[in-house]
């Protein structure tokens, strides 16, 4: 008589239990990450909603004392931050992450960008704004919204370059050998087809650093200063979203304490909004070479 190779029913059972378990886990945590970007949100939308008008978007804030006015000039500011940062940051975080992953591996160069790279990633933003007044702000002599641009493109480029190389390396070699055997030099090889294969990982590292900075405003403290007017001037202060908020939420005035629930809406809204939209496009592969 042989012996029977089929699971007994204890052994099925507790199969199905651990897989069970495993999976209400799983579905446990996942509720924790969502929940406080959902509460956040919620309750964002329940005390800034109100206060959102068409005055809000095309008004500067009024004079201490009288109701109404905007933020317009402060969203001005942070496109114009924002945009100076990402023209730093972006390039020199892909330059940096394809040298790490193409041209530098095991070297002694490359150690020191990577080490110097996770070592920035975790620097407080308050510190790397002072480094940047010291560098650009003392020696103009004044606030501007370049030496804020430069301290948010800083921040940026340790996410983008560790981003960059992780997607770079995911690359197989096979894709390498082939743009080689075709007889392209290797720097063209690496833009015309390694970092196309790996573009829409790319393209989500320099988004996930443009939304980490889209919310500093220790950094701009230091340097953007902030400005009650409309200015795009990169030699002048200019005003930012995330230091009207904070000068807003710190006010004895109920008025700007309602203008600061709403900004902080519409900066999460334009973060939610510009990821989503771009995680949108590398997924159905409407840049080029996303797929």
């Amino acid at each position: 008589m042989t012996k029977s190779n089929s699971p007994s029913a204890f052994h099925t059972l507790r199969r199905a239990a651990t897989n069970h378990l495993a999976t209400g886990l799983a579905v446990l945590s996942t509720i924790l990450v969502v929940a406080p970007l959902v509460a956040i949100f919620a309750y964002l939308i329940y005390k800034g909603a109100s206060s959102l008008n068409l005055a809000f978007f095309t008004q500067i804030p009024k004079p201490v004392g009288e109701a109404g006015g905007g933020m317009a000039n402060a969203i001005l500011g942070s496109a114009v931050l924002l945009l100076v940062g990402s023209l730093l940051g972006v390039p020199i975080g892909i330059a940096a992450g394809i040298y790490l992953a193409e041209f530098g591996q095991g070297g002694k160069l490359a150690n020191v960008v990577r080490f110097t790279a996770d070592v920035l990633n975790g620097v407080p933003s308050i510190v790397m704004g002072i480094a940047v007044y010291s560098l650009i702000v003392l020696p103009q002599k004044h606030f501007s919204a370049f030496a804020g641009g430069v301290a948010l493109g800083i921040m940026m480029i340790p996410t983008i370059t560790r981003t960059t190389e992780e997607m770079l390396l995911m690359v197989p070699g096979s894709v390498r050998e082939a743009a080689l055997g075709l007889g392209v030099p290797s720097w063209r090889a690496v833009l015309s087809i390694t970092l196309k294969t790996a573009s829409p990982g790319v393209i989500t590292g320099c988004m996930l650093a443009f939304a980490r900075v889209a919310g500093e405003t220790a950094p701009l403290m230091f340097t953007a200063f902030g400005n009650q007017f409309w200015s795009s001037n990169l030699h002048e202060p200019i005003a930012a979203l995330p230091l009207q908020i904070y000068a807003y939420a710190i006010s004895p005035y109920d008025e700007w304490h309602r203008l600061a629930w709403a900004g902080a809406l519409v900066l999460i809204l334009l973060i939610v909004i510009s990821v989503s939209l771009v995680r949108y496009v590398t997924t159905r592969g409407v840049l080029k070479g996303a797929n």
